[in-house]
Protein backbone atom coordinates (compact mmCIF):
# COMPACT_ATOMS: atom_id res chain seq x y z
CA UNK A 1 0.00 0.00 0.00
CA UNK A 2 2.96 2.30 0.51
CA UNK A 3 4.14 2.15 -3.08
CA UNK A 4 3.67 5.16 -5.35
CA UNK A 5 1.66 3.10 -7.84
CA UNK A 6 -0.87 2.08 -5.21
CA UNK A 7 -1.02 5.65 -3.94
CA UNK A 8 -1.82 6.91 -7.41
CA UNK A 9 -4.53 4.30 -7.81
CA UNK A 10 -6.03 5.37 -4.49
CA UNK A 11 -6.15 8.96 -5.75
CA UNK A 12 -7.99 7.77 -8.86
CA UNK A 13 -10.44 5.82 -6.72
CA UNK A 14 -11.12 8.84 -4.51
CA UNK A 15 -11.70 11.02 -7.58
CA UNK A 16 -14.13 8.48 -8.97
CA UNK A 17 -16.28 8.78 -5.86
CA UNK A 18 -17.72 12.04 -7.20
CA UNK A 19 -21.07 10.70 -8.37
CA UNK A 20 -24.06 12.42 -9.89
CA UNK A 21 -27.58 12.27 -8.50
CA UNK A 22 -30.13 10.86 -10.90
CA UNK A 23 -33.64 12.19 -11.18
CA UNK A 24 -35.19 8.72 -10.82
CA UNK A 25 -38.50 8.57 -8.97
CA UNK A 26 -39.25 5.50 -6.86
CA UNK A 27 -43.02 5.89 -7.28
CA UNK A 28 -42.59 5.68 -11.05
CA UNK A 29 -39.88 3.02 -11.19
CA UNK A 30 -40.56 0.53 -8.36
CA UNK A 31 -43.21 -1.37 -6.43
CA UNK A 32 -42.77 -2.33 -2.79
CA UNK A 33 -43.68 -6.01 -2.97
CA UNK A 34 -43.54 -7.30 0.60
CA UNK A 35 -43.00 -6.27 4.19
CA UNK A 36 -46.45 -5.09 5.32
CA UNK A 37 -45.54 -1.41 5.46
CA UNK A 38 -41.86 -1.86 6.34
CA UNK A 39 -40.83 -0.56 2.93
CA UNK A 40 -41.49 3.16 2.45
CA UNK A 41 -41.14 5.67 -0.38
CA UNK A 42 -40.43 9.14 1.00
CA UNK A 43 -39.44 12.68 -0.05
CA UNK A 44 -41.76 12.83 -3.07
CA UNK A 45 -40.32 9.62 -4.48
CA UNK A 46 -36.65 10.53 -4.06
CA UNK A 47 -35.93 8.16 -1.14
CA UNK A 48 -36.87 4.56 -0.40
CA UNK A 49 -36.26 2.74 2.88
CA UNK A 50 -36.51 -0.93 3.77
CA UNK A 51 -36.81 -2.11 7.36
CA UNK A 52 -36.38 -5.42 9.15
CA UNK A 53 -37.72 -6.47 12.54
CA UNK A 54 -38.26 -9.86 14.16
CA UNK A 55 -41.59 -10.33 12.39
CA UNK A 56 -40.51 -9.55 8.81
CA UNK A 57 -38.14 -7.91 6.41
CA UNK A 58 -39.19 -6.03 3.27
CA UNK A 59 -38.44 -5.69 -0.41
CA UNK A 60 -39.17 -3.98 -3.72
CA UNK A 61 -38.86 -4.64 -7.45
CA UNK A 62 -38.73 -2.59 -10.62
CA UNK A 63 -41.89 -2.05 -12.62
CA UNK A 64 -39.92 -2.62 -15.83
CA UNK A 65 -37.91 -5.53 -17.17
CA UNK A 66 -34.54 -4.96 -18.82
CA UNK A 67 -32.42 -6.87 -21.32
CA UNK A 68 -28.98 -5.26 -20.87
CA UNK A 69 -28.29 -1.98 -19.16
CA UNK A 70 -26.21 0.12 -16.80
CA UNK A 71 -28.01 0.20 -13.47
CA UNK A 72 -26.97 2.61 -10.72
CA UNK A 73 -28.38 2.89 -7.21
CA UNK A 74 -27.14 4.73 -4.15
CA UNK A 75 -27.45 2.76 -0.91
CA UNK A 76 -26.78 3.52 2.73
CA UNK A 77 -26.60 0.26 4.67
CA UNK A 78 -27.87 -0.75 8.11
CA UNK A 79 -25.63 0.99 10.69
CA UNK A 80 -24.30 -0.31 13.99
CA UNK A 81 -24.71 -3.95 14.88
CA UNK A 82 -26.05 -5.36 11.62
CA UNK A 83 -24.95 -8.95 12.27
CA UNK A 84 -27.32 -11.52 10.77
CA UNK A 85 -28.89 -9.11 8.29
CA UNK A 86 -28.52 -9.20 4.52
CA UNK A 87 -29.29 -6.34 2.15
CA UNK A 88 -29.66 -7.78 -1.36
CA UNK A 89 -29.68 -5.67 -4.52
CA UNK A 90 -29.76 -7.61 -7.76
CA UNK A 91 -31.09 -8.27 -11.24
CA UNK A 92 -33.02 -11.49 -11.82
CA UNK A 93 -35.31 -13.31 -14.21
CA UNK A 94 -37.76 -15.98 -13.08
CA UNK A 95 -37.91 -19.77 -13.20
CA UNK A 96 -35.63 -22.73 -12.50
CA UNK A 97 -33.20 -21.71 -15.25
CA UNK A 98 -33.16 -18.05 -14.26
CA UNK A 99 -30.34 -15.56 -14.75
CA UNK A 100 -29.22 -13.34 -11.87
CA UNK A 101 -26.58 -10.70 -11.12
CA UNK A 102 -26.12 -10.13 -7.38
CA UNK A 103 -24.87 -7.61 -4.90
CA UNK A 104 -25.44 -8.83 -1.32
CA UNK A 105 -24.25 -6.92 1.73
CA UNK A 106 -23.63 -9.19 4.73
CA UNK A 107 -23.99 -7.40 8.04
CA UNK A 108 -21.57 -7.65 10.94
CA UNK A 109 -20.96 -6.65 14.52
CA UNK A 110 -20.39 -2.97 15.25
CA UNK A 111 -16.89 -1.98 14.19
CA UNK A 112 -16.39 -5.00 11.92
CA UNK A 113 -16.61 -4.46 8.17
CA UNK A 114 -19.51 -5.41 5.94
CA UNK A 115 -18.82 -8.14 3.40
CA UNK A 116 -19.89 -7.33 -0.16
CA UNK A 117 -20.89 -10.64 -1.79
CA UNK A 118 -21.26 -10.86 -5.59
CA UNK A 119 -22.52 -13.70 -7.76
CA UNK A 120 -23.60 -14.38 -11.35
CA UNK A 121 -26.21 -16.99 -12.29
CA UNK A 122 -26.77 -18.13 -15.86
CA UNK A 123 -29.45 -20.65 -16.80
CA UNK A 124 -30.02 -21.45 -13.13
CA UNK A 125 -26.37 -22.07 -12.25
CA UNK A 126 -24.53 -19.81 -9.84
CA UNK A 127 -21.60 -20.74 -7.58
CA UNK A 128 -19.53 -17.85 -8.96
CA UNK A 129 -19.00 -15.94 -5.74
CA UNK A 130 -16.49 -13.19 -5.17
CA UNK A 131 -16.45 -11.32 -1.84
CA UNK A 132 -14.92 -8.02 -0.84
CA UNK A 133 -14.43 -5.63 2.01
CA UNK A 134 -15.07 -1.98 1.17
CA UNK A 135 -12.57 0.86 1.53
CA UNK A 136 -15.10 3.07 3.36
CA UNK A 137 -17.92 2.78 5.90
CA UNK A 138 -21.02 1.95 3.80
CA UNK A 139 -23.32 2.94 6.68
CA UNK A 140 -22.08 6.50 7.13
CA UNK A 141 -23.32 7.87 3.82
CA UNK A 142 -24.79 6.90 0.46
CA UNK A 143 -22.54 5.20 -2.10
CA UNK A 144 -23.29 4.18 -5.69
CA UNK A 145 -23.42 0.49 -6.58
CA UNK A 146 -23.59 -0.21 -10.30
CA UNK A 147 -24.11 -3.17 -12.60
CA UNK A 148 -23.12 -2.89 -16.25
CA UNK A 149 -24.74 -5.80 -18.09
CA UNK A 150 -23.97 -5.98 -21.79
CA UNK A 151 -23.59 -8.86 -24.28
CA UNK A 152 -19.80 -9.00 -23.87
CA UNK A 153 -19.37 -8.61 -20.10
CA UNK A 154 -20.81 -7.81 -16.68
CA UNK A 155 -18.99 -5.22 -14.56
CA UNK A 156 -19.76 -4.63 -10.87
CA UNK A 157 -18.70 -1.15 -9.69
CA UNK A 158 -18.70 0.80 -6.44
CA UNK A 159 -18.63 4.60 -6.71
CA UNK A 160 -17.46 4.19 -10.29
CA UNK A 161 -14.61 1.86 -9.34
CA UNK A 162 -14.86 -1.59 -10.96
CA UNK A 163 -14.52 -4.44 -8.48
CA UNK A 164 -15.41 -7.41 -10.69
CA UNK A 165 -15.66 -8.30 -14.36
CA UNK A 166 -17.47 -11.42 -15.61
CA UNK A 167 -16.79 -11.90 -19.30
CA UNK A 168 -18.94 -13.69 -21.85
CA UNK A 169 -17.20 -17.07 -22.23
CA UNK A 170 -19.81 -18.84 -24.32
CA UNK A 171 -17.05 -19.75 -26.79
CA UNK A 172 -15.70 -22.23 -24.21
CA UNK A 173 -19.12 -23.52 -23.15
CA UNK A 174 -19.93 -21.22 -20.21
CA UNK A 175 -23.56 -20.02 -20.26
CA UNK A 176 -23.95 -16.25 -20.18
CA UNK A 177 -27.06 -14.25 -19.22
CA UNK A 178 -28.20 -12.67 -22.47
CA UNK A 179 -31.64 -13.99 -23.43
CA UNK A 180 -33.80 -13.52 -20.31
CA UNK A 181 -35.12 -10.06 -19.37
CA UNK A 182 -34.53 -9.23 -15.71
CA UNK A 183 -36.11 -6.97 -13.13
CA UNK A 184 -34.26 -5.08 -10.40
CA UNK A 185 -34.93 -6.37 -6.91
CA UNK A 186 -33.85 -5.42 -3.43
CA UNK A 187 -34.64 -6.83 -0.01
CA UNK A 188 -33.59 -6.56 3.61
CA UNK A 189 -33.96 -9.83 5.48
CA UNK A 190 -32.74 -11.95 8.37
CA UNK A 191 -30.16 -14.58 7.43
CA UNK A 192 -28.51 -15.19 10.77
CA UNK A 193 -28.26 -18.90 10.02
CA UNK A 194 -25.35 -18.14 7.62
CA UNK A 195 -24.70 -14.43 6.98
CA UNK A 196 -22.27 -13.49 9.77
CA UNK A 197 -19.33 -15.77 10.54
CA UNK A 198 -21.13 -18.73 9.05
CA UNK A 199 -24.12 -18.28 11.33
CA UNK A 200 -22.18 -18.12 14.60
CA UNK A 201 -23.29 -14.52 15.25
CA UNK A 202 -27.06 -14.09 15.52
CA UNK A 203 -29.23 -11.05 14.92
CA UNK A 204 -29.63 -8.84 18.01
CA UNK A 205 -33.34 -8.02 17.82
CA UNK A 206 -32.98 -5.44 20.61
CA UNK A 207 -31.39 -3.23 17.92
CA UNK A 208 -34.40 -3.56 15.57
CA UNK A 209 -35.78 -2.11 13.41
CA UNK A 210 -32.85 -2.28 11.02
CA UNK A 211 -33.11 0.12 8.08
CA UNK A 212 -31.37 0.46 4.71
CA UNK A 213 -31.90 3.52 2.49
CA UNK A 214 -31.91 4.00 -1.29
CA UNK A 215 -31.80 7.02 -3.56
CA UNK A 216 -30.66 8.25 -7.01
CA UNK A 217 -31.71 5.29 -9.10
CA UNK A 218 -30.66 5.53 -12.73
CA UNK A 219 -30.99 3.06 -15.59
CA UNK A 220 -29.43 3.48 -19.00
CA UNK A 221 -31.00 0.29 -20.24
CA UNK A 222 -32.91 -1.58 -22.90
CA UNK A 223 -36.47 -1.92 -21.62
CA UNK A 224 -38.14 -5.20 -22.51
CA UNK A 225 -41.86 -5.03 -23.19
CA UNK A 226 -44.25 -7.30 -25.11
CA UNK A 227 -41.40 -9.41 -26.44
CA UNK A 228 -39.26 -6.60 -27.84
CA UNK A 229 -36.46 -4.30 -26.73
CA UNK A 230 -36.50 -0.50 -26.61
CA UNK A 231 -32.96 -0.55 -28.05
CA UNK A 232 -32.77 -0.71 -31.80
CA UNK A 233 -29.64 -1.50 -33.77
CA UNK A 234 -29.50 2.12 -34.88
CA UNK A 235 -29.91 3.69 -31.43
CA UNK A 236 -26.98 5.48 -29.82
CA UNK A 237 -26.37 3.40 -26.69
CA UNK A 238 -22.62 3.74 -26.17
CA UNK A 239 -22.80 1.86 -22.86
CA UNK A 240 -23.74 -1.30 -24.82
CA UNK A 241 -20.20 -1.43 -26.20
CA UNK A 242 -18.28 -0.33 -23.11
CA UNK A 243 -14.90 -1.86 -22.43
CA UNK A 244 -12.51 -1.40 -19.53
CA UNK A 245 -9.74 1.06 -20.35
CA UNK A 246 -6.29 0.88 -18.76
CA UNK A 247 -7.31 3.14 -15.87
CA UNK A 248 -10.30 0.95 -15.06
CA UNK A 249 -8.13 -2.17 -15.28
CA UNK A 250 -5.71 -0.65 -12.75
CA UNK A 251 -8.54 0.20 -10.38
CA UNK A 252 -9.91 -3.33 -10.69
CA UNK A 253 -6.50 -4.83 -9.87
CA UNK A 254 -6.15 -2.48 -6.89
CA UNK A 255 -9.49 -3.54 -5.44
CA UNK A 256 -8.91 -7.23 -6.04
CA UNK A 257 -5.40 -7.12 -4.55
CA UNK A 258 -6.34 -5.18 -1.43
CA UNK A 259 -10.02 -5.87 -0.72
CA UNK A 260 -11.04 -9.21 -2.23
CA UNK A 261 -11.48 -11.82 0.51
CA UNK A 262 -12.92 -14.73 -1.50
CA UNK A 263 -12.69 -15.75 -5.15
CA UNK A 264 -14.30 -18.96 -6.40
CA UNK A 265 -11.73 -19.00 -9.20
CA UNK A 266 -8.93 -19.75 -6.72
CA UNK A 267 -10.82 -22.21 -4.49
CA UNK A 268 -9.27 -25.50 -5.55
CA UNK A 269 -10.62 -27.32 -2.48
CA UNK A 270 -14.13 -26.49 -3.63
CA UNK A 271 -13.44 -27.63 -7.19
CA UNK A 272 -11.14 -30.67 -6.79
CA UNK A 273 -11.91 -31.82 -10.33
CA UNK A 274 -10.65 -28.53 -11.74
CA UNK A 275 -11.59 -24.85 -11.62
CA UNK A 276 -14.56 -23.66 -13.71
CA UNK A 277 -13.50 -23.03 -17.32
CA UNK A 278 -14.04 -19.26 -17.18
CA UNK A 279 -11.44 -19.09 -14.40
CA UNK A 280 -8.63 -20.37 -16.59
CA UNK A 281 -9.62 -18.84 -19.93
Amino acid sequence: MASSSLSSILVLVMLSMVVFASAGNFYQDFDITWGDGRGKILNNGKLLTLSLDKASGSGFQSKKEYLFGKIDMQLKLVPGNSAGTVTAYYLSSQGSTHDEIDFEFLGNLSGDPYILHTNVFSQGKGNREQQFYLWFDPTADFHTYSILWIPQRIIFSVDGTPIREFKNSESIGVPYPKNQPMRIYSSLWNADDWATRGGLVKTDWSKAPFTASYRSFNANACIWSSGSSSCSKNSNNSWLYQEMDSTSQEKLKWVQKNYMIYNYCTDRKRFPQGLPPECTA
